[in-house]
């Protein structure tokens, strides 16, 4: 005779909420949500819409995206920021690296010497673009000064076209002590180890250089670049207190952003221009979804590439 058992019931645990957690995350996701996914579908919504921050919002359908297209304007932002981007991001980082592989040699002061080339970076960004303005003054500035003493003519800087982005690089070079500290203590970190490793293998400076300090630093690298080319990519103030300073002050017209001639048109400039000199608040609502595509493409990109360039020269290795 058989007996036959009822199959056990399988209970699932109960999943137990951890309060704690949550009550931490609260702040966050608030800010979160008000700050940036409030701020982002708000655009969104605006950039269908004509809206000139007085009368209400008119819904337009596409015709602010459709304008990208026909904007000249737009043109020559993208292409003084892919100039920033291509040309002034590489300039910063190298500068900011070599500087850093020097203070990283210094054995006696070196507190001191990372501060001075710290120093500029605290400097207000409006306060640093007047002081160059000055400073690169073709008709009384000192640099032309003393250009005009060795016999060299001083070009124009900021007042030419072919110079006003070259000048505000400069402006930036001066500035990257916050690129070379990152620098600095990723160069102070890579294991001494390595280095007398590479040393046995008979590598030289360049060999320990380029086998040993950049894929040891890599994601540095790789956070660096991605930081630079944003604020590339929002880059404002500095072209905005220069164009201004020339044309005689902040309270000109819309028509002095971007002196002279364009050359320091900037995106950012471009959509604080239509957004708050001409009102334009839907076409500017356009401008910004567009800027933070490209900042999120760009980045995607220079991860993707850091990640590559990391495996080839483990290759190599």
């Amino acid at each position: 005779m058989t007996t036959s058992t009822a199959p056990a019931t399988r209970t699932r645990p109960r999943r137990r909420v951890n309060w704690a957690a949550v009550a931490f995350m609260t702040p966050w996701a608030i800010g979160f949500t008000v700050f940036f996914v409030y701020p982002l579908l708000a655009n969104v919504y605006l950039s269908f819409t004509r809206y000139d921050l007085i009368s209400s919002a008119r819904f337009v359908g596409l015709d602010n995206w459709l304008f990208l297209f026909r904007d000249d304007a737009l043109l020559t932002g993208l292409r003084n920021s892919a100039w920033m981007l291509l040309i002034g991001v590489p300039v910063k980082l190298l500068l900011a690296f070599g500087i850093a592989m020097l203070v990283s040699r210094v054995r006696r002061g070196a507190g001191i010497v990372r501060t001075v080339f710290y120093l500029p970076h605290l400097m207000p960004l409006v306060a640093a673009a007047l002081a160059f303005v000055v400073l690169l003054n073709p008709a009384s500035g000192p640099v032309n000064t003393l250009l005009d003493m060795i016999g060299l003519d001083g070009p124009l800087w900021f007042n030419d076209p072919d110079w006003a982005k070259p000048s505000l690089l400069m402006l930036d070079s001066w500035m990257v002590g916050n690129l070379m500290v990152i620098f600095l203590a990723a160069v102070l970190d890579v294991p001494q180890q390595l280095y007398e490793a590479a040393e046995l293998d008979g590598a030289g400076r360049l060999g320990k250089l380029w086998h040993v300090t950049l894929p040891s630093i890599r994601p540095v690298l790789a956070f660096a670049a991605v930081t630079a080319a944003i604020d590339a990519l929002q880059y404002f103030t500095q072209a905005y207190v220069v164009a201004t300073s020339l044309s005689g002050g902040a309270t000109t017209g819309a028509e002095s952003l971007g002196s002279p001639n364009d050359s320091t048109l900037f995106f950012p400039v471009l959509l604080y221009k239509q957004g708050f000199r001409y009102f334009n608040m839907g076409y500017a609502s356009a401008l910004a979804l567009l800027l933070f595509a490209v900042s999120f493409v760009v980045a995607f990109v220079i991860l993707r590439r850091a990640n590559r360039w990391s495996s080839d020269l483990s290759g190599v290795s």
